[in-house]
């Protein structure tokens, strides 16, 4: 059962959003079968809506369609993965440059709060709320450098790597490691050292690259 956010917008929009988060959350796993039909009847919506978010997400290539032989949800291609993560390494380690240089203490005290939580959502296997967490720490770097339209572009282009990552934290690889460059991170920033800093989120975000390997051998029938 799709979980139904609730969003303040259009019913087009809510529909695309609730099956975006779905896909992204692995809800709708990769391979998984969907039809505007019962799509349509469990949202509680007319099918246009539903056809105007089905052709949305396939141009996100997150849904293929196959004429006379249905729709179903995109399986993860690890170039689109590189891609994204290509992308966010070289933006990130700007932002991050530029978060030592002019960051204010009270996103210092946000970012702070953020990593309590990520260490009690993994000292309590909450792989769900540090999948949350941990992209809200990125946010936070990002809005507080000044750069937040800069991370929903990169929002955009990271839909495949968000369901890498999500697999990854599901199998509770490098969990320690994640939380602990978070703290650096955030000390990187406060002792105002751009170097280290951007050291470190290269480091942090190539994580996804040594967990490929393991992810594709547990879980085979979801990559390309």
């Amino acid at each position: 059962m799709l979980n139904r956010t609730k969003y303040q917008n259009s019913t087009r929009d809510f529909v695309y959003e609730t099956l975006r988060d779905a896909i992204v959350s692995l809800e709708l796993p990769p391979g998984a079968t969907i039809s505007e039909k019962e799509i349509s009847e469990e949202l509680e919506v007319s099918r246009t809506p539903v056809r105007e978010a089905f052709l949305r997400l396939t141009e996100d290539e997150l849904l293929t369609v196959l004429p006379q032989r249905g729709s179903y949800i995109s399986l993860i291609d690890l170039n689109h993965v590189e891609d994204a993560r290509f992308l966010r390494e070289q933006a990130e380690a700007g932002i991050i440059r530029l978060a030592c240089e002019s960051f204010s203490h009270s996103y210092i005290e946000k970012l702070e709060k953020n990593l309590k939580y990520q260490k009690f959502a993994r000292d309590n296997d909450d792989e769900n709320e540090l999948f949350i967490l941990d992209k809200e720490f990125h946010r936070l770097i990002a809005e507080g450098a000044g750069k937040t339209r800069v991370w929903e572009v990169i929002q955009k282009m990271d839909t495949h790597s968000n369901r890498l990552r999500k697999l990854s934290l599901a199998m509770k690889l490098n969990w320690k490691k994640l939380v602990d460059q978070h703290k650096e991170m955030v000390a990187a920033i406060k002792a105002k050292n751009p170097d280290q800093a951007e050291q470190l989120m290269r480091e942090h975000l190539a994580l996804l690259i040594y967990d490929q390997k393991a992810l594709k051998e547990s879980y085979p029938d979801y990559f390309n």
